[in-house]
């Protein structure tokens, strides 16, 4: 199957394979990474090769799932991003996540920002929402950097969570990096 790798200003992103799995368990259980992602717990191999076998079908099937990031020089993975089911019931939501060692520099913003044209451009989205847990500031920060707006504040599954939107007609294409897709395979 032939796979879609997008460019941005800084970086390249492309879906996760399996092959991806143990260096993003490693990302994941990343104390830092985990605190908001899986509730500060450590995953199993097995879970993160469950959420990989997810991932690979969601691209196949919709053409979203996560995709793996590096710098355009580089194929070392420094975080993901993409689209993911959260909560019950699911809820489609963009995600991001850089590791430690990369952040305040400005990536999981453009990540953010190129995965939301992604969903305008090329998956059609109508919308594009995204959550945190209240205390997850850093996020909140990327969230309303990329462009997207305050929603609500609810308690969801035991959490005070925050959720934030875009909406088609709010999102403006000349305040996301440029972005060029590419088919390989």
């Amino acid at each position: 199957m032939k796979a879609l790798v997008i460019e941005s200003g800084r970086l390249r992103y492309r879906p996760l394979t399996l092959g991806d799995v143990d260096e993003m368990h490693r990302l994941w259980i990343d104390p830092g990474v985990r605190k908001y992602l899986w509730d500060d717990r450590v995953i199993s191999a097995e879970e993160a090769r469950e959420a990989g076998e997810a991932s690979v079908s969601l691209y196949q099937d919709k053409g979203f799932g996560l995709w793996g990031i590096s710098f355009r020089d580089t194929v070392k993975l420094i975080g993901f991003c993409g689209y993911w089911f959260f909560h019950d019931p699911p809820e489609l939501q963009l995600l991001y996540g850089i590791a430690p060692d990369y952040w305040g520099k400005g990536l999981a913003t453009e990540a953010a920002q190129t995965m939301i044209r992604y969903g305008f451009e090329r998956l059609s989205l109508d919308q594009i929402a995204a959550s945190t847990d209240a205390p997850n500031q850093a996020s909140v920060r990327v969230m309303e950097k990329a462009g997207m707006k305050f929603d609500k504040r609810i308690e969801k599954n035991g959490l005070d969570t925050i959720y934030y939107l875009i909406r088609r007609e709010e999102w403006h294409p000349d305040r996301s990096p440029d972005t060029v897709y590419l088919t390989i395979g």
